[in-house]
C-alpha cells in the first residue's frame, strides 16, 4: 500500500497555517499541524520571505506529494486582499520549486467537503476534523489558521479519486433541464 503525504496551507500574513496528512488506501491520518506567526514582523516583505523559508522547511521535512492550498475569499478591503494573494502566491512559489502539483480549494468547498455545510464555522470544521482524524482534544491546534490548513488537505483527501464532471449545475432544476433523458415522467 503507497502512501500519499498532502500539505495544507492556509496562507496568511499574520498567521499561516498548515496542515500535513498521511494517506494509506483510504485511510487518512494526521501527520503535523501548525502555524508560522508572522506578526512579529513589520516589513511585508519580510512577511513573504518567511512565508518562503517556512513552506520550504516544512516541505524538506515531510516531503509531500500535493499540496492542498484555501484560495482566497473576496473580501471588502482590497489591501488585505493583495496581501493575502501575494502570502498565498508565495506559498505556491515554494511548491512549484520543488515540483509539487499544487490544488486550490476555495474556503467553501472546504466546508462542504468536511462538513457538508459551506457556511460551517471554523470552530464546527476543527471538530469534525477531530472527528474523521481521530485527533485527541490534547493535540488539536490552538490556532483556526492551522484547523483550515488541515481542512484543505482533507478536503483534497476527500477529491482525490473523484473526476470532476465537465458539466455543472446550478441546482435540481438546472440539472433536469439539462437531463431530460434521465427524468422519469409520472402519467
Amino acid at each position: 500500500m503507497t502512501e500519499k503525504i498532502i500539505l495544507g496551507i492556509d496562507p496568511g500574513t499574520n498567521l499561516m497555517g498548515y496542515g500535513v496528512i498521511s494517506v494509506k488506501g483510504n485511510q487518512a491520518a494526521m501527520l503535523a499541524t501548525g502555524v508560522v506567526d508572522l506578526r512579529q514582523l513589520g516589513d511585508p516583505y519580510l512577511k513573504l520571505g518567511r512565508v518562503f523559508e517556512q513552506v520550504t522547511s516544512i516541505i524538506d521535512q515531510y516531503l509531500p506529494d500535493e499540496m492542498a492550498i484555501e484560495a482566497p475569499f473576496f473580501g471588502k478591503n482590497v489591501q488585505s486582499m493583495l496581501k493575502l494573494g501575494r502570502a498565498q502566491g508565495v506559498a505556491i512559489a515554494a511548491a512549484i520549486h520543488h515540483d509539487i502539483p499544487i490544488h486550490e480549494y476555495a474556503p467553501l468547498k472546504i466546508k462542504m467537503a468536511i462538513t457538508g455545510n459551506g457556511s460551517a464555522s471554523k470552530q464546527q470544521v476543527a471538530g469534525m476534523l477531530s472527528r474523521l482524524l481521530h485527533i485527541q482534544a490534547d493535540d488539536m491546534p490552538h490556532f483556526l489558521d492551522a484547523t483550515d490548513a488541515l481542512g484543505a488537505a482533507y478536503c483534497h483527501y476527500m477529491q482525490m479519486g473523484r473526476p470532476e464532471s465537465q458539466v455543472s449545475f446550478k441546482g435540481w432544476k438546472d440539472f433536469v433541464n439539462k437531463n431530460q433523458e434521465r427524468v422519469c415522467k409520472r402519467p
